[in-house]
């Protein structure tokens, strides 16, 4: 038996594969209560030719570069051609756009492929968003519009070896002031990007105030090097890298001129955790759509098992995580929109999506049965995704204390 891609079976044609493209659907059956509607008539235009770009360019090739653990790097600047790259800040916007609009994009993305959203996600949110919040008018005009054509691809360096969720006062790396120039030291790890950026934005420790610092290391700066982390099992598209920062030097020119405390970095985690809850839906959107094509394919006692009662249990499951997931979303970047998101509400949303996620994808992985571990099936690889999603920009755990201070007045960190 042969199964058909989600995206073609939305279309109600034919194929061999569920590696080949079919035609974008203009609707998403997964979005259950149609939110798509709150989008203007120009956002869903533009939100249509991501969801085609995403048909036609990556669904053929993912699984295949997943397997290999290769990035398709080629395809940046086609995406980048799109509109969306840059879309949040005045110098690059090719439109007028919302919070909910740039976070539908990234959803798009990992309905299809979520190493490809954080690809994309990496340069596009993370090192943007550091330069668009933190640099100053200069440095957002010298970076943002190559980025934003993807003439440039950008990396953020925070987590260390040693440091991850205590990054606030845990942070190692060290930058020392010589007169215009800066003196890093130190090592980064599970850096997206970072063996082909164009530009890594590094975190480090000023070694006068123990404040937190941004600076812009270019790629090939003597004493910085990235070496790909091999062997993983989650977002294998993704580049991942362990930096080594042996006195990089640093012009006074290239440090965020506007970020002087952890207080400025969390600024931009705060953005880049409602793309991770929007990554996270359109993760479990992958799978879903894969399981329900799957089951009304696959038969057992001479029925397709889509018409038994446990199956339809768990896609209702799946549903209904994927509309709450979704008004999250939606209801978290109006807030962003309205400048009055905190940081708890950025927090809760990355912690309940991503654990309705992580539910999602094992129910559609079940709904496989053995084949749901293959990649042909379509299920394989967001069951596997997930895992790391479920992890950065904050742990569900250490997401729930920051909602748990903002309950209680009480911070429980430690």
């Amino acid at each position: 038996m042969t199964f058909t891609s989600p995206a073609t079976a939305s279309a109600g044609t034919d194929t061999d594969t569920g590696a080949d493209a079919g035609p974008a659907p203009t609707v998403l059956d997964a979005d259950f209560y149609g939110f798509q509607d709150l989008l203007t008539a120009d956002e869903q235009e533009r939100i249509l030719a991501v969801r085609e770009f995403m048909e036609r360019e990556v669904r053929p090739i993912a699984d295949d570069y997943w397997e290999r653990s290769d990035c398709p790097v080629h395809l940046f600047k086609p995406f980048a051609e799109l509109g969306s790259v840059g879309a949040a800040w005045p110098e690059t916007a090719q439109f007028e756009s919302s919070a909910v609009f740039r976070g539908w994009v990234g959803m798009e993305l990992a309905r299809v492929d979520s190493s490809f959203c954080t690809f994309i996600g990496v340069s596009s949110g993370l090192a943007m968003s550091a330069i668009g919040l933190g640099g100053s008018p200069e440095q957002r005009a010298q970076w943002l519009p190559p980025m934003a054509r993807g003439d440039l691809i950008g990396a953020f360096g925070l987590t260390e070896p040693l440091s991850g969720s205590d990054t606030a006062k845990g942070l190692r790396t060290t930058a020392t002031r010589h007169g215009d120039t800066w003196v890093l030291d130190g090592a980064k790890r599970w850096i997206g990007n970072a063996t082909f950026a164009d530009v890594v934005v590094i975190w480090a420790k000023d070694t006068a105030d123990q404040q937190m610092k941004g600076f812009l290391v270019r790629q090939g700066t003597p004493g910085f090097t990235a070496t790909k982390i091999e062997r993983k099992q989650s977002l294998r598209i993704v580049q991942n890298a362990d930096i080594v920062l042996d006195g990089v030097e640093v012009a006074e020119a290239d440090r965020l001129q506007r970020i002087d405390s952890f207080k400025d970095v969390a600024k931009v985690l705060r953005v880049t955790r409602d793309g991770v809850a929007w990554q996270s839906l359109g993760t479990m959107i992958g799978a879903y759509e894969a399981a329900v094509t799957y089951t009304k394919q696959r038969e057992q006692f001479g029925h397709a098992i889509a018409s038994y009662q446990l199956i339809q249990d768990k896609l209702a499951t799946c549903l209904a995580n994927i509309t709450a997931s979704l008004a999250v979303c939606v209801r978290v970047s109006q807030l962003q929109d309205s400048g009055t998101q905190t940081d708890a509400q950025a927090a809760l949303a990355k912690a309940f999506v991503t654990t309705r996620m992580r539910e999602t994808v094992a129910l559609c992985r079940e709904s496989l049965g053995g084949n749901g571990i293959q990649l042909d099936h379509g299920v394989a690889r967001y069951f596997a995704d997930a895992e790391a999603v479920y992890t950065f920009e904050g742990t569900r755990d250490m997401n729930n204390l920051i909602v748990g201070r903002e309950i209680t007045g009480h911070a429980a960190f430690v």
